[in-house]
């Protein structure tokens, strides 16, 4: 077994490694300076499926093809712990929901958002008589995430945007309610779910509920991010050379997401960085809108989090100043202009 793992390893590290020089990574480092530094520390949360955070384990050879010898997958559970490990300085980068990175900003951890990656990582599910978010009202809806997490957050700017008040005209279930309010929902339970993008093929296989919102096809939510990339600000500013080619591995991991789908679930799969199999991960995989970096705004995504969480009294900073204080976009927009399509 350990022959035909360490061959899947080595296949995996070939195909992606041809991978990384079809998509041009060695010679655009003729003209760049070198590295400041070749470790470089990423999370690796501690998600059952982390589809979502695909690129992240796709980019391992495109980061070493970018001259880092030593790529680390720091585990790290997300909330408080995530928190931590970046003002303990033991990660340099890793994926974070959007509002969860603004509330850290207002919160003053050292953390500088460098890109938007994607959006659509849920999907809001109802039973019959509930067509709209308005008809959320007096129901019990369920979150895969403890309270104020940032699937609660999204929900709540989703019942806000339609003029529900969401402390008052819902009633939460939570994952520190319940094991899995997910199964209460399948067994009719409790009314509505946000479901995360893991969770949809199962719900509409089993038909299970009716989808009324999806943050990867419905607006606004369509057009802004939900998972951004994050770094160190220590890092960011020390090292901006590791920064902009460290983001460049993740924009093209990202696109290998979207362009050979087929190749990066075989190094989620065989990389035991999921738990899926493999043809459940490709169908998760196709939920998301890879190509979205290239064509949403990242602040845009930023202001309109850090407004309705201002508007709840969730934030102490302004907008703007999360914007001005905890971004940089300068390797993103150097990238954008050097990755065309």
């Amino acid at each position: 077994m350990q022959i035909l793992q360490d061959r899947r390893d080595f296949l995996a590290s070939a195909s992606l490694g041809v991978a990384a020089g079809v998509l041009g990574t060695r010679p655009s480092l003729a003209n760049e300076p070198p590295l400041e530094v070749t470790t470089i520390r990423i999370q690796r949360e501690e998600l059952e499926n982390p589809i979502c955070l695909a690129p992240e384990f796709v980019a391992e050879e495109l980061l070493r093809a970018e001259g880092f010898t030593d790529v680390r997958y720091v585990a790290t559970r997300n909330g408080p712990a995530f928190t931590q490990a970046f003002e303990r300085g033991e990660i340099d980068f890793g994926f974070m929901f959007a509002p969860g990175a603004v509330r850290r900003l207002d919160a003053g951890v050292p953390i500088t958002v460098v890109a938007g990656v994607h959006p659509g990582c849920f999907e809001l599910f109802v039973h019959e008589p509930i067509r709209t978010v308005t008809d959320l009202r007096g129901k019990r809806v369920g979150i895969p995430d403890v309270p104020g997490g940032p699937a609660q957050l999204y929900v709540s700017i989703m019942a806000a945007h339609v003029g529900l008040d969401p402390e008052q005209d819902i009633n939460w279930i939570t994952m520190d309610d319940v094991a899995s309010p997910m199964e209460l929902f399948v067994e009719g339970e409790i009314d509505a779910y946000l479901a995360f993008v893991t969770e949809f093929p199962e719900l509409r296989g089993r038909k299970i509920g009716r989808s009324i919102l999806n943050m990867a096809m419905d607006k606004p939510w369509s057009q802004y991010f939900c998972c951004l990339w994050v770094g160190n600000t220590d890092f960011v500013r020390e090292y901006p050379v590791a920064t902009k080619r460290a983001l460049r591995a993740i924009l093209k991991a990202t696109d290998l997401c979207r362009t050979e789908p087929e190749r990066a679930v075989r190094r989620l799969v065989d990389g035991a960085f999921i738990k899926l199999h493999y043809d459940g991960a490709l169908e998760a995989l196709a939920e998301i809108p890879w190509a979205s970096w290239r064509e949403l705004d990242p602040e845009d995504s930023l202001r309109f989090y850090a407004l309705w969480m201002h508007e709840f009294g969730e934030l102490n900073a302004t907008p703007n100043q999360i914007i001005a204080e905890g971004t940089d976009w300068r390797f993103l927009n150097q990238l954008k202009r050097e990755l065309k399509a």
